[in-house]
């Protein structure tokens, strides 16, 4: 492949300026020109060959080299806009050494002024996916002078890590089609030794239907989803909302041979992106004298996991095997000093001579070396290495001159620019030390190396002119017509005067003389004109420009065919003829008459007629045989005309062939009917038997119907009563319709009467009636039977033997309370029918006694509660309900209260008028009716009777609830009082926010509500009951708990061997709840990875062991409560560093602590209240060693045996549970400890409240004064509490 033809090269090939050496020898910078085509897929997307030039500025000692990577369009070669060749190409003037290539960011060009900051600018670096951006790649060579007769030699190059090969960069590159997946790209980066860094890459996903492949690679080859760990994690993530998929690559606690360039590809079918970025891991400051190269890079034994990637190791252990090494005989040499004064091309060399693997951290580190930049005479500011502007636009240069008095000299490819005054190509301008060239209007040949001389001193630049590709802004549009007519496909490109390709099927249209297409351009509007149109120019048409394509598909079709009256369908009596008859356009079209697919041809009976558009089929005289599909086929075109024609002939029934009178068949029931009648029609008619609505079906199992041919027939294999009837017969087809009607009477027995009614029940007989049957099977019905049966049994009983005339009965001698069940049968002069359905079973009885104990259970100003009890006596009929009366007083005048049966034995009576006194009864109901009423002795006064409020607090409410921050609190308190007490809440004495608290109020108990407790909450809630002046108080303590805060201080108090003893303080926020232990965590200096020493610590001083010798360890302790842990550790601001073996300490004696204890009681009992008939719970704590014996007492007395008692101990923690108390279980309560050092106790008194009720007493026949007598002395009682 040719060598593309340099801008600063001369046509025999020889470089246009030559450089010398500088004076102290260094050898000038190498030159290195890449270029990369793209495919040609690329090529036809309209995309620009990608060309890659790195020049080579005017070398100075001390000064980086810079090149420039630009991907711009195709080059003008000897003044045609043509791409050049394929190809890539390496180019070295010079000795080129190992070196460390990296992405960096465009340099920052001068300030502009402010009317030229647009033109004057250098574009700023695009995002890779364009295909027009620049790439600036910084190549950093170590600061070494080079021997003289190193220059004009080529040595061969070889790059470091996972880069290219020198045998690989004359081969071509196949680039994958780029497109523009990612939407964010992965930027470089540098971090310390240790630290932690994201990349993130981003892909749009609106336009893809599933989700993309991702690989992260470093330098060329090595995928990193094999090597995810602890120190490298890969992560994926999408928004459902902005449909982008989120990559992103997690470097943990980097190491230094992280360093390197990295790549992410991204692939979605045919589409590919990718992207490259540098991560630099820079290590410690340290000066260079103080490195020992030899310890730093050589490989151990046992393998490093910081080696380099340079692996010379299988040579080192040949070459030892050679030379026994003398190391501790050879004197120590520099290598650093050999280094810095050798060549690149000898790095190789030293580091396999030395021992040295990692010479990709060699690099790095004289890199870090600052290097002595020789300062420039004449120029206080150089031009930039390269420059970018778009075709038309214009480009300032500017160069800062330390001597704003030498003389200024600009030059494009080595010649002169030189001013003229009628010429504004080129501008020059002077603002103070600033010297300013500005090309307008620039082009492509603009594109060449500018150089600008100050003196003998000299600055190159390098301009690149990005030329916009031609892009169809209007697209050829689909066109569809016919033969004859002319097509024109018109487009419109982006730039007048664009070439464009016209394509037809993918081959490039002829536009020749002779050829049927014509091309046209009119401004940016091209056309390709066809102007006679056959049908061998229908397909797919392309226009394809430099910046994309466009195409349309074009359909060249016959003229349609046009059908002015198309056949239409015919039904023809049978003998009559036929006329088929169409009209078309064109009318010279002949065609073809088909018969059920079969070709028609003229004959006798059969006339075909084609007269200009009109087409006529014509047959004298009809037949069966003529009918069918009839198609008419037009000659050429695949549209077809068609229609049904269908032969008729009316039907008819025939019933003159029976010999039935009247058209009446009479038959016995039970005996086989078979009727067959004779029919005729054309098409077969359909033959329908009916009787009445209903249609009578050929699958019918007992009474079918059935057509054969010419006759028709009902079967009947067992004739019922119900076939008797009128039997209809219809025929129908496409000619008519003709009906006939044919009678059938069966005889049979009667129909069963409906099931009999028991209207009237007894003790021991019944009544019953019941109706005629509706069918007396054709003969006067003589009388009926009777029969009676036990629900439970099966045999019948018959109650008489001679016929009964009427249809009532009334049976006796029957079982009170077992139901029964009747029927009956009726008889007419062929036979007994079948039974009747059984009646509603009935039972005979009688009706229950009166309630009893009827008394009033509550009373208020408009209702009255009363309760009793059920009758004594209820009898076999069992009960349904109750019904409540009442009556004012002095009248008798009973009202029904409920309109419905109860069946509770307790009733309100609403709607009362207050002051009034009524009277009540009951009335026990059941199936024989209602009891004798039970009624209250006394008059009821209608006045609501004041009960005194009682707050119920809930057992887990007596003592203090805890929830922790963010929960919900639902607290449901009960109380007791008539009317509806009043209820108020207070907090620490103040009304509660209703915006903080919820709080709602019912008949019976109030609801505290808290939907996200806060700390805030905590406090005591006081809740007040009050019914006109009696009130009932209780307080509820609430505490919200959160996580506790760290320790305030931790601090390492003596180290000593492997152990250090640690000392913190409590932490300032216990999170509202006691601390219940620590948690401390150590971590070695150089890892700085947490490892937990211990959980659960209670004390606030702890020494740690077991610490390995030689380290140096942080240490941080969390505080933990009831919630958990701290959020936060606090940690020791020193390290404490382990010494090595071969220190004493000397350790203090300690004497054992006596844990011996008397008891002591931590907590202890409360006086507590209980609710009668609800289990209740004494605690208390005692502490002492040895564990103590534990006696609990009622009233001095030992609890010994008891089974309402059971008393539990654990961890110190002494229980007495209560058993469903009753008030005798009160008084005072003592939990008393011994042991062999003493004893102790605590004491409690236990209150059970819970008695009888006025209401209670009224029901128990207390005398009223001793109920008052009661009342008042509980009221004493609970004003002196």
């Amino acid at each position: 492949m040719p060598e593309p033809t340099k801008k600063d090269e001369m046509p025999n090939g020889q470089p246009e300026e030559s450089v010398a050496p500088d004076s102290n020898g260094a050898l000038p910078l190498p030159e290195i020109s890449l270029e990369v085509s793209p495919p040609p897929e690329a090529v036809a997307e309209g995309k620009e060959p990608v060309e890659t030039d790195v020049k080579k500025p005017e070398p100075t000692e001390h000064e980086p080299l810079q090149a420039v990577m630009a991907q711009e369009q195709s080059r003008t070669v000897n003044g045609s806009n043509q791409p050049q060749p394929i190809g890539v190409g390496v180019k070295e003037q010079a000795e080129s050494g190992n070196s460390t290539v990296k992405e960096e960011v465009p340099c920052s060009q001068p300030p502009p002024d402010d009317d030229d900051t647009a033109a004057t600018t250098p574009s700023p670096t695009p995002q890779a996916e364009e295909a027009n951006s620049i790439k600036k790649l910084s190549i950093d060579l170590p600061n070494d002078s080079v021997p003289v007769p190193a220059m004009g030699r080529k040595d061969s190059v070889w790059s470091l890590g996972e880069g290219q090969g020198p045998e690989d960069l004359d081969k071509p590159i196949d680039t994958p089609p780029l497109s523009t997946l990612l939407i964010e790209r992965p930027q470089s980066a540098t971090i310390p030794v240790g630290g932690d860094i994201t990349f993130v890459a981003k892909v749009e996903a609106k336009d893809l239907l599933r989700k993309p492949t991702i690989k992260w690679f470093k330098g060329k080859w090595m995928d990193l989803a094999s090597k995810t760990g602890k120190h490298l994690q890969l992560k994926e993530t999408f928004d459902r909302f902005t449909k982008i998929h989120t990559f992103e690559m997690h470097i943990i606690k980097a190491k230094d041979n992280y360093s390197g360039n990295y790549r992410c590809e991204v692939n979605y079918k045919d589409k590919f992106d990718s992207c490259s970025f540098d991560l630099e891991v820079k290590e410690a400051e340290q000066g260079s004298q103080n490195i020992d190269i030899r310890s730093a890079f050589k490989r151990s034994s046992e393998g490093q996991e910081d080696a380099g990637e340079l692996d010379f190791s299988g040579l080192l252990k040949h070459r030892n095997q050679r030379e026994p090494k003398q190391q501790d005989e050879t004197p120590e040499i520099d290598v650093w000093e050999i280094l810095k004064n050798a060549r690149p091309d000898q790095y190789e060399k030293i580091a396999f001579m030395y021992g040295i693997t990692d010479l990709r951290g060699l690099l790095r580190r004289m890199k870090k070396i600052p290097k002595e930049e020789k300062k420039s005479e004449a120029f206080a500011k150089k031009l930039e290495p390269a420059y970018q502007v778009d075709k038309g636009g214009k480009i300032r240069l500017v160069v800062d001159l330390a001597d704003p008095t030498v003389e200024l000299k600009w030059y494009k490819n080595g010649q002169e620019i030189r001013p003229s005054p009628n010429q504004r190509k080129y501008i020059f301008e002077h603002k103070g030390t600033q010297r300013i060239m500005v090309i307008n209007n620039c082009s492509v040949n603009d594109d060449a190396a500018y150089s600008v001389a100050a003196g003998d001193e000299k600055c190159t630049t390098e301009l690149f002119v990005k030329e916009l590709p031609i892009k169809i802004i209007k697209g050829i549009e689909p066109v569809k017509t016919t033969v004859n007519e002319r097509i024109e496909l018109e487009c419109e490109v982006s730039e007048e005067g664009a070439q464009v390709k016209w394509m037809k099927n993918g081959v490039e249209v002829p536009t020749g003389v002779r050829s049927r297409y014509r091309v046209k351009c009119e401004g940016t509007k091209h056309f390709l004109v066809i102007d006679d149109a056959s049908r061998e120019d229908t397909g797919t048409y392309s226009v394809m420009a430099s910046g994309g394509t466009s195409e349309a598909h074009v359909q060249v079709d016959l003229k349609p065919l046009k059908v002015y009256q198309d056949l239409q369908d015919m039904t023809v009596m049978l003998g009559q003829p036929i006329k088929l008859h169409c009209e078309i356009y064109p009318g010279n079209v002949p065609g073809r008459w088909y018969r059920n697919g079969q070709l028609i041809q003229p004959s006798d009976r059969v006339n075909i007629i084609h007269r200009n558009k009109v087409h006529r089929l014509e047959i004298a005289t009809s037949s069966l045989h003529d009918a069918g599909d009839y198609t008419f086929v037009p000659e050429g075109y695949s549209q077809s005309l068609s229609a049904k024609l269908h032969i008729i002939d009316p039907p008819r029934v025939h019933l003159d062939s029976l010999n039935f009178p009247d058209n009446t068949v009479t038959i016995v029931a039970g005996t086989k009917l078979r009727l067959e009648i004779p029919i005729s029609g054309e098409p077969a008619p359909r033959v329908v038997w009916m009787k009445g609505e209903r249609v009578i079906l050929e699958s019918g199992h007992r009474v079918r119907a059935e057509t054969y041919g010419d006759q028709t027939s009902l079967t009947i294999e067992v004739t019922e009563r119900e076939d008797t009837g009128n039997y209809k017969i219809v025929l129908q087809n496409e000619a008519g319709e003709d009906t006939a009607s044919v009678k059938i009477k069966v005889v049979d027995i009667p129909d069963p009467p409906e099931a009999p009614l028991v209207p009237v029940v007894g003790g021991d007989w019944c009544s019953m009636t019941w109706e005629p049957p509706k069918y007396d099977g054709s003969s006067p019905i003589l009388g009926y039977f009777i029969e009676r049966k036990k629900k439970q049994s099966s045999r019948w009983m018959r109650l008489n033997f001679d016929l009964i005339k009427e249809t009532s009965f009334e049976p006796k001698k029957m079982i009170e309370g077992v139901p029964y069940e009747v029927r009956v049968f009726a008889v007419n002069t062929i036979g007994v029918s079948k039974p009747s359905e059984p009646s509603k079973a009935f039972v005979p009885l009688a009706v229950t006694s009166e309630p009893t104990m009827l008394v009033v259970d509550d009373v208020t100003d408009n209702t009255v509660t009363v309760k009793w009890r059920p009758p004594e006596t209820i009898g076999a009929a069992g009960l349904d309900g109750y019904l409540v009366e009442y009556s004012i007083e002095g009248t008798n005048d009973w009202v029904v209260s409920n309109k419905e049966l109860t069946e509770k034995t307790k009733y309100t009576i609403t709607g009362l008028t207050p002051g009034s006194k009524i009277l009540v009864r009951v009335r026990a109901i059941n199936a024989a009716g209602a009891s004798a009423p039970r009624n209250i002795q006394h008059s009821i006064l209608v006045k609501e009777v004041i009960e005194p409020p009682k707050i119920r607090v809930p057992r887990h409410l007596k003592q203090t609830y805890t929830r922790r921050v963010g929960e919900a609190v639902n607290l449901v308190v009960p109380f007791m009082g008539k009317p509806r007490p009043k209820v108020t809440w207070l907090k620490e004495g103040k009304p509660i926010e209703p915006t903080h608290v919820s709080i709602r109020n019912t008949d019976c108990d109030s609801i505290i509500f808290i939907r996200k407790a806060e700390r805030s909450h905590s406090g005591k809630y006081e809740m007040t009951v009050q019914v006109e002046n009696h009130v009932d108080t209780a307080i509820i303590d609430i505490q919200i708990v959160d996580l506790p805060g760290p320790p305030q201080c931790v601090t390492i108090e003596d180290v000593w061997g492997g152990n250090v003893a640690l000392v913190w303080t409590l932490p300032k926020d216990n999170g509202n709840a006691p601390i219940t232990g620590y948690t401390i965590q150590k971590a070695d200096k150089k890892t700085m990875e947490w490892y937990t020493c211990i959980e659960h610590y209670h004390r606030t001083c702890i020494t740690i062991t077991e610490l390995v010798v030689g380290n140096e360890y942080f240490f941080r302790v969390f505080a933990e409560n009831m919630c958990g842990l701290s959020e936060t550790a606090t940690q020791t601001k020193k390290s404490a560093l382990i010494v090595k073996e071969g220190l004493q300490i000397k350790t203090q004696d300690y004497n054992d602590h006596d844990f011996k204890e008397a008891p002591k009681f931590t907590q202890p009992l409360i006086n507590t209240f209980a609710i009668a008939g609800y289990n209740a719970t004494l605690n208390c704590s005692v502490r002492a060693n040895p564990r103590p014996k534990v006696i609990w007492m009622k009233n001095k007395i030992a609890i010994i045996d008891d089974p309402r008692y059971r008393m539990f101990s654990n961890q110190g923690v002494c229980t007495l549970e209560i058993r469903k108390p009753s008030p005798y279980d009160g008084g005072m309560y003592t939990c008393k400890a011994i042991n062999d050092l003493g004893e102790a106790q605590v004491d409690c008194k236990l209150e059970v409240k819970g008695g009888f009720t006025f209401f209670e007493l009224m029901q128990r026949g207390v005398p009223l004064h001793l109920i008052d007598k009661y009342m008042n002395e509980t009221k004493i009682v609970e004003q002196e509490k």
